[in-house]
């Protein structure tokens, strides 16, 4: 029978056993993280993560970016990678697509760990709570994810104040953040809440977005339509150059765009965005798709929603690519959809996109896959005899006639 000294002496080499174990996880844990190594994430890190629920997961990486707690990328970009960006010159084309940091709370941590620039949103004028959960589902056997959060948004103010602490911190100063507009799902004026986004966020955006493809709002999508289209834009630019008027900078205007466009569709938009009065900088493409591909092998693939991740990727390449022949390459394109690699972002610059942005693969993957699609999209462009990314864009749209 054990004594109670004996007793005592266990239960102190057990307690110092867990101690010494968990500090080392502790310590290994920190280390990788420290160091971004992607088969730490990739092999423990991101499949621990995934045992919750999406949208909790969503949660934890807005968190984890909000306090800093990913270091800061080491390694400056190359020169190769640095691009021009409607005034901006930014260290690397590859940006944060709306979605990930809907609220801005993540900006300068998402900025730290190397992304180019950051775009919010979407944001609607008055606080909503978005649809019901749960609304985010995994397809992990096919990098893919399935969403429906209905443009769940904390409004306009509490929005504005949190970039305007950004733009006031040390930590945001070069930051380039651009605003995803988004309308409320009890509004029925088409124009009102983008021109109200506009009146808000212009004097404090370095770009805003018009959102009019998110299959979860009844009805947005209605407004990609030709007619419905060019009053949109018109509103939206007019409010625009009254806020600019008034001694503010000029602030750029994209239309976010469905990968789910017919040609006839695609062609009539590409019209409307060149027309006097209703003329956009820029445009995204694409969207999340209602599609569901054959290809698609996890039963989350029945759940309601827009799909985004890799069966995306060549859809909105070949997108890009129609857009940028129907424009002559006169209407910069931000690439974006399926982009898990370099050679992804590589193929939507060579069709035609002038940046980059990521979401799935981020979720997937974690902090390394910035660093790792930066590095081979430059790997990339040395090897096909690309000085930088302006020099490729569009390249690829020579054979396609």
């Amino acid at each position: 029978m054990m004594s109670v000294r004996q007793k005592m002496t266990l239960v102190q080499k057990l307690k110092s056993t867990a101690v010494v174990a968990t500090f080392s996880t502790g310590a290994f844990v920190g280390i990788n993280i420290y160091k971004g190594s992607d088969k730490f994430y990739d092999n423990l890190l991101m499949p621990f993560i995934h045992l919750f629920d999406p949208e909790s997961c969503h949660r934890m990486a807005v968190f984890a970016c909000k306090y800093r707690l990913f270091p800061r990328e080491k390694q400056s970009d190359p020169n190769s990678l640095s691009v021009k960006f409607f005034g901006h010159v930014l260290s690397n084309p590859l940006g944060v697509a709306a979605g990930l940091d809907k609220h801005a709370e993540a900006v300068v941590g998402l900025n730290d760990i190397g992304f180019g620039f950051v775009e919010i949103g979407s944001v609607t004028p008055l606080p909503q709570d978005g649809n019901p959960k749960p609304r985010v589902f995994r397809l992990s056997e096919d990098k893919a994810i399935i969403n429906r959060y209905g443009f769940n948004s904390v409004g306009h103010e509490e929005v504005y104040r949190r970039i305007q602490a950004i733009r006031k911190s040390s930590e945001g100063t070069g930051t380039v953040i651009g605003v995803n507009l988004g309308k409320n799902k009890e509004s029925t004026d088409n124009s009102k809440d983008y021109v109200l986004g506009v009146e808000r966020f212009a004097p404090i955006a370095d770009y805003l977005v018009i959102n009019v493809s998110s299959p979860n709002t009844p009805g947005l999508r209605n407004l990609q339509h030709q007619s419905q289209l060019r009053q949109l834009l018109s509103n939206v630019i007019e409010k625009r150059n009254a806020v600019t008027a008034s001694g503010y900078p000029y602030v750029p205007i994209l239309l976010k765009l469905a990968p789910d466009l017919t040609d006839d569709e695609l062609n009539q938009i590409a019209k409307v965005i060149q027309q006097k009065g209703s003329v956009v900088d820029g445009v995204i493409i694409s969207n999340t798709t209602v599609d569901r591909p054959f290809s698609l092998m996890n039963d989350n693939r029945k759940e309601i929603g827009g799909l985004s991740g890799a069966p995306l990727t060549d859809r909105s390449t070949e997108l890009i690519r129609r857009m940028y022949q129907l424009t002559g390459g006169n209407v910069p394109i931000v690439g974006v959809g399926g982009i898990f690699s370099g050679k992804d972002a590589y193929d939507k610059i060579l069709a035609g996109a002038s940046v980059v942005q990521i979401y799935s693969s981020f979720i997937y993957h974690g902090p390394p896959v910035v660093a790792k699609i930066k590095k081979e999209l430059n790997g990339l462009l040395k090897e096909n005899g690309y000085r930088n990314v302006a020099d490729a864009v569009g390249k690829g749209t020579r054979k396609m006639k």
